[in-house]
């Protein structure tokens, strides 16, 4: 079993890799969008930051993922692979169409499949997919009215100044909203693939209980922090660009209040979507200069990729968990 586990760890880091390459996105496309940072800049700059985040942040999104999607005294290790198997193929599927989808919610919908595939929908914990589904529904609208109003505070503010003036000013800021994006985006992302570790090791019976070592915080942070770096350029486009145009003073805002809610969703140990938080955030920005600034057609098909992401996503785990099944 011991063997077997170290295959899911690997497994666990890979998607926690892909994570960072697909969600590296969020924390630089509006960066790179308004031209504030190259794409190397600003993608080195997250990456950092991403490995730092789940140092400061605590663990406690790693917790629910580790108690709070399937029964963890009753999951085996080779279903958590096949939950994996099925959220890394979502995940890369999405990312080669340019698709800025969850990868929290790929993850959770992989085990939540690989799960009901194998001991059914009585073990699943509801508790815990609560947490998930509220951040499902406050993540992008508390984005959107977080946009706004930030946006709005600084367009009150800064109306009578100097465009060039005020595009000058946060262009500067915004390498700071953008760190921080990064930062709580590492703390809330790269919590998720250290609750799987731990899952793993507590299924192999390698663990007494569901704690947290040092060495699968490094792991999992430095996994997400190389997989930013080498991150995907088709969402950061999408992000950045074909949402809406962002002025610096905007771009500063999506971050800002982005970050803002990824902290709090951090500290209460709410898996949210980073994706959906910047998203809402961009198009919050955006529609506060004016409604129709914001491409609502190219909104409504990344709306529709989240919508399908955890059924997506539970399916291939529990092909993927059958297939396993056939052949342990």
């Amino acid at each position: 079993m011991l063997e077997i586990a170290i295959i899911g760890i690997v497994i666990a880091l890979v998607f926690d890799f892909v994570n960072g390459f697909n969600d590296s996105a969020n924390s630089v496309a509006t960066v790179i969008g308004t031209r504030v940072l190259k794409p190397i800049h600003a993608v080195a700059i997250s990456a950092v930051a991403n490995f730092v985040g789940p140092f400061i942040f605590g663990v406690a999104v790693a917790t629910t993922i580790a108690k709070g999607i399937v029964s963890p005294d009753d999951i085996t290790v080779y279903m958590i692979i096949g939950g994996l198997l099925g959220a890394i193929a979502w995940s890369s599927l999405c990312t080669y169409f340019g698709l800025p989808i969850s990868n929290s919610h790929s993850l959770i919908g992989g085990i939540m499949g690989a799960g009901i595939a194998g001991l059914g929908f009585e073990k699943l914990v509801y508790d815990g997919l609560g947490k998930v589904f509220t951040g499902i529904i406050v993540a992008p609208i508390g984005g959107v009215l977080f946009g706004v109003a930030v946006t709005g505070l600084i367009i009150f503010f800064f109306a009578r100044r100097k465009p060039a003036i005020v595009n000058k000013t946060f262009g500067r800021l915004q390498i700071i909203s953008s760190a921080w994006f990064a930062l709580t985006h590492g703390a809330n992302d790269g919590q998720k693939t250290m609750g799987i570790i731990v899952l793993i090791l507590f299924a192999a019976d390698l663990i007494p209980e569901l704690e947290m070592p040092l060495w699968v915080i490094f792991a999992a942070a430095t996994a997400m922090g190389f997989g930013t770096f080498f991150g995907g350029y088709k969402v950061i486009k999408t992000l950045g660009v074909k949402i809406t145009r962002l002025k610096p003073y905007q771009g500063f805002a999506a971050e800002t209040s982005g970050g803002l809610m990824l902290a709090v969703f951090a500290t209460l140990g709410i898996p949210a979507s980073t994706t959906h938080a910047i998203t809402g955030t961009i198009m919050g920005a955006g529609s506060a200069r004016r409604i129709r600034a914001v491409r609502w057609k190219v909104s409504r098909q990344i709306i529709f990729s989240w919508v399908i992401t955890i059924p997506g996503a539970a399916g291939l785990g529990a092909l993927g968990t059958y297939i396993i099944n056939l052949f342990v």
